[in-house]
């Protein structure tokens, strides 16, 4: 009764996705081309394509306040991989042992990560800040002698931003540790058990070990998150004071758009496009030939 349907073209996907494809590739790859190029480029208030060779970039590593933003981004990089990692694997572990309001625990420490940095860096900005939050909530209890003025000290305003950045990723890294946990048979945590072996001896022998993988993708994804950190600098400090948390993605946004310095700004920008690469590739090639 029914008649056979004719066979679909095998062009005629290609044909509807090629519009995405083509646009995607223009708006990403294109725009990085282009921005590599005004790095090559006499740019500074608009775009000028005299050729320069890599002047834009000896004034780069030449500028002091771009060795700032690499130091700042090398102590943020390290305490704010390392914080993240270590609180959301205890975080993972707390939750591992199935105790009661799981779920709910769950929803708290993730509903950081829902928050734009935009949000999260407002937010700490009043906690943080003297006159309105921690500093004078402790002084108001009677002890007028606290102080927690990080927020306005250039010695210690990077570590408001440590903190702020923590507190948004920490969730995010415990459930890849948690379903990391929840992967792992139980038959080896029972067998190590009928050893004699503590608890915490079984996590820190057999299950944290068994974890590498999740200890290499979370490494990498929270190091790119670092990399490109900018709203959240914005938000909580805008890179005061003075250069005092100023990274290269700020440094970046100030020298292209605030300075008229595009030439400058697009070196910097592809800087940080280099950094990313040399720890996303290897991250995807691992991942590529894992599958293969």
């Amino acid at each position: 009764m029914s008649a056979s349907r004719a066979p679909r073209s095998p062009w005629l996907p290609k044909l509807v996705v090629a519009p995405t494809f083509l646009l995607s590739f223009l708006f990403i790859y294109g725009l990085m081309a282009w921005n590599g190029y005004l790095s090559l480029s006499a740019s500074r208030l608009l775009p000028n394509y005299e050729f320069v060779g890599l002047d834009q970039y000896r004034a780069l590593f030449e500028n002091e306040r771009w060795w700032t933003a690499l130091t700042n981004l090398g102590i943020f990089g390290v305490l704010f991989i390392g914080g993240t990692t270590v609180l959301g694997l205890l975080l993972a572990i707390l939750l591992d042992q199935k105790i009661r309001a799981e779920g709910v625990l769950r929803t708290i420490y993730l509903y950081p990560m829902a928050l734009s940095f935009i949000v999260t860096g407002t937010a700490w900005k009043w906690i943080l800040n003297p006159g309105l939050g921690i500093e004078h909530l402790v002084q108001s209890w009677g002890f007028e002698n606290f102080r927690f003025d990080w927020l306005v000290d250039p010695d210690h305003a990077l570590y408001c931003v440590v903190i702020a950045g923590i507190w948004q990723s920490s969730g995010f890294v415990m459930a890849l540790f948690l379903a990391g946990l929840r992967g792992i048979d139980d038959s080896i945590i029972k067998a190590a058990q009928v050893d004699g072996a503590s608890l915490g001896r079984i996590y820190w022998r057999i299950l944290i070990p068994t974890l590498r993988p999740v200890f290499f993708s979370t490494v990498m994804v929270v190091a790119h998150i670092a990399i490109k950190s900018f709203d959240l600098v914005v938000a909580l400090t805008a890179g005061g004071p003075g250069y005092a948390t100023d990274l290269p993605a700020t440094f970046m946004y100030t020298m292209a758009f605030s300075r008229g310095q595009i030439g400058l700004g697009a070196a910097s920008a592809t800087m940080m496009l280099a950094t990313i690469a040399a720890i996303v590739v290897p991250y995807l090639y691992s991942e590529l030939r894992s599958k293969s």
